[in-house]
């Protein structure tokens, strides 16, 4: 704890020359950065009792669902972990499953055209517990006691800040709903305000006597002769087949939700080789077909065919450009991701071919915006005939063209939070957390709320053939973190928040390092943009209020006169915000130094601590 002092605050400051609102972190021995401060302390404390960065990453994903920080211990946890043992990279997949009775004629017949956005029939299995606990038996050096200790403080009290505080009060009508939000979440009920103030002490007790069940099952078991591993599976196993899950199951179905006790044993957290590509040398990896990851490999792929660095930075040709390449991509995604367990089998090999990518460039009009650019068909380029051609057209010709909303937006960018984490050893991990967020259905006495994920699932095949709900099948999400190698060493690791807009944030971040020369912190915080011609992943109960917004755009405030001249003239509709890089966390590897670079956007609550 000696070295907590020389925490770099992410402030502005006197004599800060570069010109960035929060300065560079600058670390040799490690660097946490998460979306807390408190959170980003919790790693930090594990760093200093000796743990690696699989133990800090685990410490602050913990940290980060007792905190509430649009996430909570119920949600899902998609990891990239580089092990510099094997030189490989590795990815996590704890994202929780449909239940049983998750079918489509279930939710139709509920007059439903996807599954609710709230409460227990929203939600599919927690993975949060087991992908935690997976990632620290495997791949960690310390005990879940002293991996899960911040976090059991924190259950016991801690002063909450007023984002959340907040989130609670807005949100209180909702939770009023249900028994166990409402005894939690609204300490102060029949008072003006009923949710806690900023700063005060927030208590979940019924969370910490979770976390503490789960902590005597691994010391039990120690205690029984097991090793660490197997100690830590022993936790994982009480949350799933023991008391803990009989309470979440039973508390489920009694506010009205689907999970049974067997769903919850029948899940496990998936340990995958992650799809990649290569981008002018560096080798770009992320999460499989499951997530919306491979549309930002898609996208290089196409962008690769272009001269973005004579364009210009944010110039209306380079801006244009990647405004094709990523509607054409997050075409390919809205139709054709899903879970790879499950038939169809989605054409991965024919979406990230290089020649199907140049051939969706050639198809980029350079002079006018594409308002009717779909899927395409990446079956010949993986030497197969496309079984859903008749379902392409419809996908062409569905579009809204009501304008941006607040609701609409608050869809798109649905946020969660981030965790990345380094250390001198080698290791590296980047986790895009989420799931359970305010306002959540509390599943009984376990304190633990339910995920909202069941929404990102359809009902109609025709919308994406390969993403339609089922029991114990995972839903497409749009959680994507990211890791880059250069000359096979650790480049990048950078995650961010933001439903449908990650991974358009983490595209232009990486661009702006390898094309534009910027360094991480400049990186994260440079004005980006945003397509809104996609269909939306999250939130909306009518087809309309998902379908894209052909031409649509956010751009910076900052962006000149002529440029949104020229962008209008190319057919779009320009929307302003003065933050649009999204709240980027990231971590570059400075070789020629050997030190890490911390970076983490100005655009939220995201912070750091290097050493």
């Amino acid at each position: 704890m000696r070295y907590l002092n020389l925490l770099m605050i992410f402030l502005p400051f006197a004599g800060f020359t570069q010109q960035t609102q929060k300065p560079p972190l600058h670390g040799k021995n490690w660097m946490a950065i998460t979306g807390k401060p408190l959170a980003a302390t919790a790693g930090a404390i594990i760093f200093e009792r000796g743990g690696n960065a699989v133990d800090a990453a685990c410490a602050m994903l913990a940290a980060t669902c007792t905190m509430w920080d649009v996430l909570s211990w119920g949600g899902e946890t998609q990891a990239l972990i580089y092990n510099p043992k094997t030189g490989k990279v590795i990815g996590i997949n704890a994202l929780g499953m449909a239940p049983t009775g998750a079918t489509v004629d279930f939710f139709k017949n509920k007059g439903m055209n996807y599954p609710p956005e709230y409460g227990p029939l929203a939600a599919v299995t927690p993975g949060t517990p087991g992908g935690l606990c997976t990632m620290l038996a495997e791949y960690g050096t310390m005990s879940l006691k002293q991996v899960l200790g911040p976090a059991m403080e924190l259950a016991a009290g801690y002063p909450i800040e007023a984002q959340t505080a907040n989130s609670m009060e807005k949100g209180k009508g909702m939770l009023k709903q249900w028994p166990y939000s409402k005894a939690i979440f609204l300490p102060h009920l029949g008072e003006p305000r009923e949710a806690p103030e900023a700063g005060e002490i927030f208590k979940q007790l019924d969370l910490l006597a979770t976390l503490q069940k789960m902590v005597d099952a691994e010391q039990q078991a120690l205690k029984q002769g097991k090793d660490r591993k197997q100690a830590i599976y022993a936790a994982y196993d009480r949350f799933y087949k023991g008391d803990i899950g009989k309470e979440y199951a039973r508390s489920c179905q009694e506010q009205g939700g689907l999970i049974t006790e067997q769903d919850l044993a029948n899940w496990k957290v998936k340990i995958e080789e992650p799809l990649s590509t290569n981008y002018k040398g560096f080798e770009v990896y992320k999460l499989a077909q499951w997530t919306q990851g491979p549309v930002m490999l898609q996208a290089l792929n196409i962008l690769e065919n272009f001269d973005l660095k004579s364009m210009g930075y944010n110039s209306a040709r380079y801006i244009h450009t990647l405004y094709q390449a990523m509607n054409l991509s997050f075409a390919d995604r809205d139709f054709y991701y899903g879970d790879p367990d499950f038939s169809p089998e989605e054409p991965i090999k024919g979406l990230l071919s290089k020649a199907y990518a140049k051939e969706r460039a050639k198809g980029i009009n350079m002079d006018r915006n594409d308002a009717k650019a779909g899927p395409g068909d990446p079956y010949p380029f993986e030497g197969k005939t496309n079984p859903f051609l008749s379902f392409l057209q419809q996908k062409k010709l569905a579009y809204n063209n009501e304008p941006v909303d607040e609701d609409y937006l608050d869809h798109l960018r649905r946020g969660t939070t981030s965790v990345e984490a380094a250390d001198k050893e080698g290791w590296v991990v980047s986790i895009t957390p989420s799931g359970g967020w305010l306002p959540a259905c509390i599943a009984g006495h376990t304190g633990v709320g339910m995920s909202q994920r069941m929404q990102s699932f359809v009902l109609d095949a025709s919308q994406n053939p390969f993403n339609v709900v089922e029991p114990g099948k995972r839903p497409r999400v749009t959680l994507t973190p990211t890791l880059a190698m250069k000359d096979g060493k650790p480049f990048l690791a950078w995650a961010v928040q933001g439903g449908d807009t990650q991974d358009q944030n983490l595209l232009q971040c990486f661009l702006n390092m390898v094309e534009f020369g910027m360094t991480v912190q400049e990186a994260v915080e440079a004005p980006n943009i945003n397509t809104n011609q996609l269909w939306l992943s999250l939130g909306g109960t009518k087809l309309d209020d998902r379908k894209p917004k052909p031409g649509s755009i956010l751009v910076n405030s900052s962006t000149t006169d002529w440029i949104r001249k020229e962008l209008q003239g190319m057919g779009y509709t320009l929307s302003f915000e003065d933050r649009t890089s999204g709240p980027i966390n990231a971590i570059f590897f400075d070789w020629k130094h050997g030190t890490l670079w911390g970076g983490s956007s100005n655009h939220g609550e995201d912070y750091g601590i290097g050493w």
